[in-house]
């Protein structure tokens, strides 16, 4: 059937200051960023994926998105309503009229850490909410609620590492020391800061093989340093892979070829 489009949510929208009637717009099979975790730095704005499906009321059809309007957002440790005024909105859908009066739609949220990520304790799950409205065939507003919906969203820190390995070249049976630094974006700082106390795989890359294997696992100290040594074999490839936690990304280091001789 045919395709409608949503509408712009933009900084300049306000929440209503109170519930009214109900809409009796029903918002469900919410999936955002595909199901995987958003992962944000400290400056990058992103614009995750958002998919849903919008269930209307008698009287209304999703062939014409004029007269109605559902648009979700995220929210976490706050009210329902606080949330939409907060939280991460859904800047632009489109929605495709399945049935009468079911559409499914499909858009983008909008994240600028710098703003709208205010602590650390935002990286965490966040649930989903929806301002739903009415409007009356003269164009003014009929009523509007705030809806809980189905789904939830996974927020983690950007994460980064570094590799350093040396002295290259180095002679066989020598010792290598490779050392680096895991760090993560902090969202109250607005920079990286040192991840201490993570578990980092060294890993290794024989030269011209394309299949990197774990050497070790090594913890990051307080700052987030990373220091080992290995016995030089082989020329290849060094480098730090670290697998993310519940609240963070996983991050992999650019590797550093060292020529043994």
């Amino acid at each position: 059937m045919g395709v409608v489009v949503g509408a712009l949510a933009l900084s300049a929208f306000t929440a209503p200051a109170a519930q009214a009637a109900s809409t009796g717009i029903k918002v469900s099979r919410v999936v955002v960023n595909g199901g995987k975790p958003i992962v944000v730095g400290t400056t990058d704005e992103k614009e995750p994926s958002i998919t849903f499906r919008v269930t209307l009321p008698s009287g209304y059809t999703s062939a014409d998105m004029w007269p109605w309007t559902a648009r979700p957002f995220l929210y976490h440790g706050t009210t329902l309503a606080e949330g939409e005024e907060k939280g991460i909105r859904t800047i632009i859908y489109t929605c495709d009229a399945t049935t009468p009066r079911i559409a499914d739609c499909e858009g983008n949220l909008y994240i600028d850490p710098r703003y709208g990520l205010r602590s650390n304790s935002d990286a965490a799950t966040w649930k989903i909410g929806a301002l739903t409205q009415l409007w009356k065939p003269s164009g003014g507003l009929k009523t509007e609620q705030i809806v809980t919906a189905s789904g939830t969203a996974q927020l983690k820190r950007w994460a980064k590492v570094t590799v350093n390995a040396s002295p290259e070249p180095v002679k066989k049976g020598k010792t290598i020391t490779v050392t680096g630094s895991l760090k993560r974006a902090d969202w109250a700082k607005h920079t990286y800061t040192g991840v201490g106390g993570a578990s980092v795989k060294l890993q290794f890359r024989k030269k011209g093989s394309s299949t990197y294997s774990t050497v070790k696992t090594v913890k990051t100290g307080s700052t987030g340093a990373l220091k080992t040594t290995v016995k030089a074999s082989v020329d290849g490839y060094w480098r730090w892979s670290y697998g993310g936690s519940s609240t963070t990304g996983t991050a992999t280091a650019k590797a550093d070829f060292v020529d043994v001789r």
